[in-house]
């Protein structure tokens, strides 16, 4: 497995993420999204693995302003909204090749074995 946990250091979900592998043994690397953001060629993988753009979007985001541009913006612009809004993302994503999640899903993670 080659795990990549895309999150920041005070998410609780993030953190949960973190301790699930730790406790699996299983190696993995954090990436700080507040220190280097999601390249455009990672998020259109993730969006395609966990099926869609509207997935990527959490709803409980903070940032209410990022949120509504994004939400009622143009599908084809939509893309680089949310990439220069990396603040309305669901954290923590995680990637394990060409599969990914996005929030904390323990489940998902133990079919990956």
């Amino acid at each position: 497995m080659n795990i990549q946990i895309f999150g920041t250091k005070k998410c609780n979900d993030t953190k949960k993420a973190q301790r699930f592998f730790k406790e699996r043994g299983i190696k993995f690397q954090f990436i700080d999204m507040n220190e280097k953001e999601i390249s455009k060629g990672e998020f259109r993988s993730v969006c395609q693995a966990v099926g869609g753009l509207e997935k990527m979007i959490n709803e409980d985001c903070k940032d209410k302003d990022a949120l509504a541009l994004v939400k009622y913006i143009a599908d084809d612009e939509k893309e680089e909204k949310v990439l220069a809004n990396q603040q309305v993302i669901k954290i923590p994503i995680v990637r394990n090749g060409k599969l990914a999640t996005v929030g904390y899903q323990p489940d998902t993670w133990k079919s990956w074995n």
